[in-house]
């Protein structure tokens, strides 16, 4: 898979609304149906532990978000790295089909530069609900078998639970916090931005505790 949006038409942006991801992208994952269009890469969680780490190993697709597949197994899509951390907000969003139906759940994680300073690096991660994925194998089943067949509701079972450890997830780089933005007169920071401030405090507050020993 090629990096960035080269899989996409010339004058075309990957640009999926919160329904599109969950109710076709991730659907399709989850059931193990042919992606169509094969276009987001699944990537382990812990080789992208730094947002800056995204490019060439996720779809970069419009408005400087980049997208891609992981497993739930492995635990929440951010980890941590010496450079930072992902940190879930506790609340979670609902996303409604078209049809007034609710179809997957958004997590939303915020990049933490060293031991805790925020930046503007946020990551949507997605999930199907509960249900969505066996409820609509069973009515295709029903279908497309004739009444007299019958299948194993175990196994059933079995396959959804395996085939729903899929989330899709959206990183992109929005406005500074309110606190950063104006510590620096209403210029946003960038993620490598907010960790050489909080270097350059750290070596501010390093020169005056040494100052204040050498006056005592």
């Amino acid at each position: 898979m090629g990096e960035g949006s080269g899989n996409l038409p010339p004058g075309f942006r990957f640009f999926p609304s919160d329904e599109e991801l969950v109710a076709h992208f991730l659907y399709r994952k989850a059931a193990l149906l042919p992606p169509h269009p094969d276009i987001i890469p699944t990537v382990d969680h812990h080789q992208i532990s730094d947002p800056w780490t995204l490019t060439g190993k996720a779809l970069q697709g419009g408005n400087k978000s980049w997208y891609f597949f992981a497993s739930r197994c492995d635990g929440e899509s951010g980890g941590a790295s010496e450079n930072g951390y992902w940190d879930a907000v506790p609340a979670e969003d609902q996303v409604i089909s078209s049809g007034n139906r609710d179809v997957g759940v958004k997590k939303t994680l915020h990049y933490y530069a060293g031991e805790g300073i925020r930046t503007s690096w946020v990551m949507h991660e997605y999930h199907l609900l509960d249900g969505v994925l066996g409820s609509t194998s069973r009515s295709r089943r029903k279908r497309t078998q004739p009444a007299a067949v019958s299948y194993n509701y175990h196994e059933l079972i079995m396959y959804v639970e395996m085939a729903n450890k899929w989330v899709v997830c959206r990183v992109h780089e929005s406005a500074a916090p309110a606190s950063l933005h104006d510590e620096v007169g209403g210029t946003e920071l960038s993620c490598l931005d907010e960790v050489f401030l909080s270097l350059d405090d750290l070596d501010e507050a390093l020169f005056r505790s040494k100052r204040l020993q050498l006056e005592s």
